[in-house]
């Protein structure tokens, strides 16, 4: 039995996301939040960014501020590499049925990431569409992004413009510098059109890779993490170096290979890959000198 119902299939493909509830079960979603929940205290006894990743860079990112009395941890990296719950959740649950039912039948991961709001963290997503970081030979990609707490209007939540997967790719690149985020006249008017992506801890939010999208600061006395999952059919074949590198890059999820490639026709500059533990930096360097 499908994870999404066909009507649900229709309104993707017509909005660029739809919201999947019940997404993992509820012994998951518990050993989601306890290993992020140690993650929080075992971050308290570092002042920087901290841990590694297959390419060096920082695994857990903290946010400006961060003590050990107000943790900000703000990123973990690929955590399907130290978590077996994650791992789960990414490749034996109804958010990857749910893929499968949009891209499939034979979908592949790209990377995963933690991105976490905890209450009063200042930080910020801006606008802007997953496709330009990790562009691929076809633009069938979806960005799965699990609700590992509640979501609301408060915690800053998910902001995304319905029907923008089916318009143009816009540019990061401003001024000959990477920016991460897509012009002002574009974010403006993206704002506008805006709808929120809410939702009970264990849903999923399934969203197109060419979807503009951002966030807000959480206002609330309450955290927001999200597990995010980004796949791609099989013959989707990546055209940049993954951001968010990860040694089960390219594993099988679902289906099977078949060695073929598929393309579409875009034209787009490629990405500059942080040098830092993750795009945030990015997006506030070109903030401080816009």
């Amino acid at each position: 039995m499908p994870a999404l119902s066909k009507p649900q299939q229709d309104f993707f493909w017509k909005n660029g996301y739809v919201l999947l509830e019940d997404a993992v079960d509820p012994s998951t979603l518990a050993r989601l939040k306890a290993d992020f929940n140690a993650w929080i205290e075992e971050s308290r006894a570092h002042e920087t960014s901290y841990g590694e990743m297959i390419d060096g860079r920082a695994r857990f990112d903290l946010e400006i501020g961060h003590s050990a009395d107000n943790p900000a941890l703000r990123r973990v990296n690929a955590p399907i590499e130290v978590s077996d719950a994650y791992y789960q959740a990414m490749a034996e649950s109804r958010m990857a049925d749910g893929v499968a039912d949009l891209i499939g039948p034979n979908i592949k991961l790209h990377h995963t990431k933690i991105n976490s709001k905890l209450p009063g963290a200042a930080t910020v997503v801006k606008w802007h569409q997953d496709f330009p970081f990790t562009p691929h030979s076809n633009d069938d990609l979806v960005t799965a992004l699990l609700m590992v707490d509640e979501v609301t209007e408060e915690n800053g939540p998910l902001e995304v413009t319905p029907g923008t997967h089916r318009g143009p790719v816009h540019g990061l690149w401003h001024d000959s510098s990477f920016t991460g985020t897509v012009a002002d006249d574009v974010a403006s008017a993206a704002k506008k059109k805006a709808v929120i992506c809410k939702g009970k801890a264990g849903s999923a939010c399934l969203m197109h890779t060419r979807l503009l999208h951002g966030s807000t600061a959480n206002h609330s006395s309450r955290p927001r993490t999200l597990f995010i999952a980004v796949y791609s059919a099989e013959d989707a074949v990546p055209l940049a170096p993954n951001p968010v590198p990860t040694r089960f890059e390219g594993r099988m999820i679902k289906g099977e290979r078949t060695g073929r490639v598929r393309s579409i026709a875009f034209d787009i500059d490629l990405p500059q890959k942080p040098s830092t533990a993750s795009f945030f930096d990015q997006q506030a360097v070109a903030e401080r000198t816009g």
